[in-house]
């Protein structure tokens, strides 16, 4: 991959999203139209983790796929053909979780395009999610770009 790097505040100029539904805090490394590589560290203070579970706290599946669909929103939306759109998270496929994420754990989520149908401006992306240098999940994430 390429030494492009972004930090929270330069993802928050390319992605709609914010907190607390902002899950990327850093781009480690990306090759635009290619593949990309992002960071998130799952803050222990979260709300979520009040109810999931009390005494025994996890990271919920939705937000493990959640993460993967903005690392790959970061990657779309820094091409110039899908700059400025809204991606619209459309599908899902072959998703595993392999291994439980706690709090206090960083995240490093490796992203890249698997398929692309520019005429409807749908594109999936192969994704995986490493926790404490271990495969936590896997997956492939379909957006349309609107």
């Amino acid at each position: 991959m390429l030494d492009t790097q972004l930090s929270r505040a330069q993802i928050m100029e390319i992605i709609p999203h914010r907190d607390p539904m902002l899950l990327v805090d850093r781009v480690l490394s990306m090759k635009e139209g290619t593949c990309i590589e992002g960071s998130f560290y799952v803050d222990p203070n979260r709300e979520i983790f009040k109810g999931h579970f009390p005494g025994e706290p996890v990271l919920p599946g939705v937000y493990t796929v959640e993460v993967m669909a903005q690392v790959s929103d970061i990657l779309l939306l820094s091409m110039a053909r899908y700059a400025g759109k809204i991606p619209l998270f459309i599908g899902i496929d072959k998703v595993r979780f392999l291994r439980k994420i706690q709090p206090g754990d960083t995240l490093r989520i490796l992203s890249k395009i698997q398929s692309e149908r520019l005429e409807k401006s749908i594109v999936t992306c192969s994704a995986e999610v490493y926790t404490q240098g271990e495969l936590a999940c896997t997956g492939d994430v379909t957006l349309a770009m609107r």
